[in-house]
């Protein structure tokens, strides 16, 4: 039996739940599930070179993509570019943390574009590649009148294309990408804009995601937060390392999926 985990109790008494803002990468969408089984080994490439990495390497290297999950890809690179410095295996790499994004994306795409193909081409479904529940939740908030945002560290053009090819794109008011060579924070500017320009208060707005970056932007802004510790793999379930890290970003409440639509719904008082 699956069991939501409430975490932080909610006020009683609090205004009704206007708006959501949604992670996509591993809150909705699976297509980019095993990004770090590719950022991990280019990352050890880069900064080691011809040096076999130690285990001192790879535990800085994993500790830094477990807790910089959820933020721009370019701040990622930003680090990556600083630790091949810091090191100086790899003397004649590039400085340039545009060119670490450049190479990653190209070699996360390759695994994406199969994906992608799959579904457009009909030989997997939409929902093979969605956690477990998104659709029939995304229907049940616009059915009750909750406008739906989404908001990710994916280069923008790619996470609009990645909404359209599983069917979600009429589900959102807005998607956010993170903006081409630009250092801006996706989230945060949606965040801010939501409470500065439409003057959202508190828990009016739910903000939901895998990654401790929008759990924390969210407790800072007052809204309620739910944090979906998925397991990508299986699309349904806990995933425990997610879970201690959205627990530590103060999560009010803990999904591994959206299959007890009713249990997310009681909890944001939209029953």
């Amino acid at each position: 039996m699956k069991v939501m985990e409430i975490l932080v109790k909610l006020p009683d008494e609090r205004p009704r739940l206007k708006a959501a803002l949604f992670d996509f990468d591993g809150t909705l969408s699976t297509l980019r599930y095993g990004w770090e089984s590719i950022m991990e080994p280019m990352m050890l490439e880069m900064i080691s070179g011809r040096y076999p990495p130690d285990d001192r390497l790879i535990s800085e290297v994993r500790e830094y993509i477990d807790k910089s999950t959820g933020i721009q890809t370019i701040y990622q690179m930003q680090w990556l570019s600083e630790a091949v410095k810091r090191y100086g295996r790899n003397r004649y790499m590039p400085d340039d943390p545009w060119w670490y994004k450049y190479e990653y994306n190209r070699r996360l795409m390759k695994m994406v574009e199969k994906r992608k193909a799959e579904v457009l081409k009909g030989n997997k479904s939409p929902e093979e590649y969605l956690i477990k529940g998104s659709r029939a939740f995304l229907e049940a908030l616009l059915n009750r009148g909750i406008e739906i945002y989404v908001a990710s560290g994916t280069d923008h053009p790619d996470v609009a294309a990645e909404v359209e090819v599983l069917g979600l794109g009429g589900y959102f008011k807005e998607i956010t990408g993170a903006p081409l060579g630009k250092v801006d924070c996706s989230k945060e500017a949606v965040l801010r804009k939501l409470v500065d320009v439409n003057k959202l208060q508190g828990p009016e707005l739910v903000v939901i995601g895998d990654g401790r970056v929008e759990i924390a932007l969210g407790r800072e802004v007052g809204a309620a937060t739910l944090g979906v510790a998925s397991d990508e793999e299986k699309r349904s379930g806990i995933n425990e390392t997610k879970r201690k890290r959205l627990v530590n970003a103060g999560s009010h409440a803990i999904v591994g999926d959206f299959e007890e639509v009713d249990a997310i719904l009681e909890w944001l008082k939209l029953s």
